[in-house]
């Protein structure tokens, strides 16, 4: 996934500065993005540098983002459209490393997601709530992000920025690959004074719709 961002955001400078930042000892303790980042612990492992990397670049990027653009909903369309992109290259990648073939159903779908596709690209296991009366409409509760590790909170004057947008965007890509169109939000934030992170996913065919298609 770093791979796919960097490739996305040749144009923002200052990243290539962050990972050299980031490579040197002498600087990482004094190492901020741009707003309220704690410094990153001189005894971060090298097993975590490329996460710690990938989650600064990325930082680096919305803060750039927001200083070209006014509006939070430009900044928020950018990051969701670039995780999309993302998105539908990464799912070619999760479907040959990851073994797994297809879904019997909207809840097996985002149960992979949950504890396939996060823990092996984030590291993390979300939660899944779900699903609607619907049958098409889940939750996923990630009691930890690794995109906000360094972020205390969103900076000044910027309450309408969704932050991880990037995620929403990286799913939806996935899913409408493998004709699964989904609408994908973030119900909460944690970045915004909630408890949790929470991911919607709403699939845009309901249950029945989707077994009458099968039975054609």
């Amino acid at each position: 996934m770093l791979a796919a961002i960097r490739d996305l955001t040749q144009k923002a400078e200052c990243w290539r500065q962050k990972a050299d930042d980031l490579e040197n000892p002498s600087r990482r303790n004094s190492l901020r993005i741009d707003w309220n980042l704690p410094a990153i612990s001189s005894s971060a492992s090298a097993h975590n540098i490329s996460r710690d990397l990938f989650v600064l670049t990325y930082g680096a990027l919305v803060a750039q983002l927001c200083k070209d653009y006014d509006s939070d909903e430009e900044v928020n369309k950018y990051l969701d459209a670039m995780g999309y992109n993302i998105g539908i290259r990464l799912v070619e990648d999760f479907l040959a490393n990851s073994g797994i073939k297809k879904c019997r159903s909207y809840s097996e779908t985002v149960d992979i997601i949950a504890k396939v596709a996060f823990k092996m690209y984030l590291g993390i296991t979300p939660s899944t709530i779900g699903g609607n009366q619907n049958g098409n409409g889940f939750s996923l509760i990630l009691d930890k992000n690794p995109l906000v590790d360094f972020v205390e909170e969103l900076p000044s004057g910027r309450s309408s920025l969704s932050y991880c947008s990037l995620l929403s965007g990286v799913l939806r890509g996935a899913l409408e690959m493998i004709h699964l169109p989904a609408d994908v939000t973030f119900v909460q934030d944690r970045l915004k004074g909630d408890d949790v992170t929470e991911i919607g996913i709403t699939f845009l065919r309901k249950t029945d719709e989707r077994k009458a298609k099968k039975n054609k």
